[in-house]
């Protein structure tokens, strides 16, 4: 930790949150003649990565000067009346809950700006296309830097237009619907979940999600907390995206451009998780204890239908893609992190929090990675890839594969690597729930559970088998090994796997604190 005023603190917040979206203006501005270079559209996408490397470095400053021994408490606040007639303020501030999710989505935007600066995926024009990416940037740190409801709703809805957009003019076949299905199912759960924000302040008389927490439900009726939940819960889990409302997440992961797929994997899935533990759990404590049951249900069954639907896809002759297939990973996968949720204690919301880093950077690694084996074969159908006897990535490619099997394992939850924290705490949380809630249902839940994580790794590890494994000689075609720019894109996100691994006192000495706080009711 380094000494940092507060002023300075708050300066840095505000400036994460809104200089993406200064440099998303300037984007589509024309180069000054000094900065074109040898082409205009090279220093468009330099200005995507210098703007999105300024972002990176404000949050790891943030990062550093933000005060590890108080991590409950609300640091770099800034609080000034926005809309005095409903009492709507331009609140930011972070805790030891957001800051490790705001730190990670300015290092994947980052990653994905240097990456797309070296393999910019075909479409029009690349201003747009950066202009683009700093505004979903802005809008998915926004979500996770503002403590009002309004602003809060304003920063989740910020992302739609640029995210599809960016599939549907940068996308893959099948890139028009798919982005219409993904702006349909966000945007219905989002007017849900506005209505749902809209009862809460109305009925309390504040937006502020700070007084909210301390207040701890305390003057909302059991009646309004359980039909807020039902409301906000729908909005949220369609972004999550929990079973049964997840179907738009496959068609849109397939027909997204790699950096797409990148950042609505390890950014926009967690703006949902993180609501439920933002708003719901401290505001609408009743609420949740009446839905958490339904909730974890639920959970436990996207574990089951995401494992079998990635088996399904993984066998020989299943025509499976890989893209499709990682997409269906995700949906066992936040299910961890919602059952964590729904068990309403410290064990398992910190379990849910882990694991939902843990997957910001385990699906992000194998989304690039997979988009990178589609660059190079100009194919992501397993059959195609392996035909009878694999696709020989250890033989063609050894460091390109060597790093798919780490993703693979990674994934599956191979202890020493972050996927293993999370889901583990998920589970001991189900063992003994919060009181109140029934623990027969729980450890039932726990068992279907662990049982998706026995599929898991049969997936996994079949696709390792198919794309890794095999005969070389028997495939003519050569496949390009890691080159430069890849590397400097992939290496921190499995450094920080590695970290997370060993050492996750890293994550849960920032998250304990504030999540203790967050459930006995209140946020200093």
């Amino acid at each position: 930790m380094i000494d940092i005023s507060e002023s300075v603190m708050q300066f840095l917040l505000a400036f994460i949150v809104v200089g993406p979206l200064i440099g998303a203006a300037a984007a589509l501005l024309p180069a000054p003649p000094g900065l074109k270079g040898k082409s205009p559209e090279q220093a468009v996408l330099r200005h995507g990565v210098t703007v999105t490397g300024a972002v990176l470095a404000a949050a790891i400053v943030l990062a550093l000067g933000f005060d590890h021994n108080q991590p409950s408490k609300m640091q770099a606040t800034t609080d000034i009346s926005w809309i005095p007639a409903l009492d709507v303020r331009i609140h930011l501030g972070i805790d030891g809950i957001s800051l490790p999710l705001l730190v990670m989505t300015a290092l994947l935007t980052f990653l994905c700006a240097l990456y797309s600066y070296f393999k910019m995926p075909a479409g029009p024009s690349p201003a747009a296309f950066v202009a683009l990416l700093l505004v979903l940037e802005s809008g998915t740190l926004a979500t996770f830097a503002v403590l009002d409801l309004l602003l809060f709703f304003l920063a989740f809805e910020m992302v739609l237009i640029p995210m599809y957009f960016l599939i549907a003019r940068w996308g893959g076949e099948g890139r028009g619907p798919a982005a219409w299905k993904f702006i349909l199912f966000t945007l219905l759960g989002s007017v849900v979940m506005l209505l749902g924000l809209l009862l809460v302040g109305l009925n309390s008389g504040t937006f502020d999600m700070l007084a909210l927490a301390t207040d701890n439900g305390r003057s909302l009726t059991t009646s309004v907390q359980v039909i807020a939940v039902l409301a906000i819960g729908i909005g949220l889990a369609v972004k999550t995206p929990m079973w049964p409302l997840h179907s738009w997440l496959p068609d849109a992961h397939t027909a997204a451009p790699t950096v797409g797929s990148v950042l609505l994997a390890g950014v926009l899935l967690k703006m949902g998780t993180y609501g439920f533990v933002r708003i719901l759990l401290p505001i609408t404590p009743d609420g949740m204890r009446t839905f958490a049951p339904y909730l974890a249900a639920f959970a436990v069954v996207g574990i089951i239908y995401g494992s079998l639907a990635c088996l399904a896809l993984a066998k020989q002759g299943g025509k499976g893609d890989l893209k499709r297939l990682i997409a269906y990973s995700s949906v066992g996968h936040m299910g961890f992190v919602l059952l964590g949720i729904a068990t309403m204690t410290p064990t398992g919301v910190n379990g849910a929090l882990f694991a939902n880093i843990a997957h910001g950077l385990i699906t992000g690694l194998l989304f690039f990675l997979v988009g990178a084996l589609k660059d190079r074969t100009g194919t992501t159908d397993l059959d195609a890839l392996a035909q009878e006897t694999g696709a020989a990535l250890y033989g063609r490619a050894p460091r390109f594969g060597g790093l798919l099997a780490f993703g693979a394992v990674a994934s599956l939850g191979l202890p020493g690597l972050a996927g293993f924290w999370g889901e583990m705490l998920a589970l001991f949380g189900a063992f003994q729930p919060a009181q109140g809630l029934s623990r027969p249902a729980f450890l039932t839940f726990m068992v279907f559970a662990g049982l998706g994580t026995l599929l898991t790794a049969a997936y996994m590890l079949v696709v390792v088998r198919r794309v890794c494994m095999g005969s070389a000689e028997q495939e003519s075609r050569a496949v390009t090994d890691v080159q430069g720019y890849e590397f400097a894109a992939w290496t921190p996100l499995v450094a920080l796997t590695v970290l997370a691994g060993l050492w996750p006192a890293v994550l849960l000495g920032l998250t304990d604190p504030a999540v203790q706080q967050l459930l006995a009711g209140g946020t200093r």
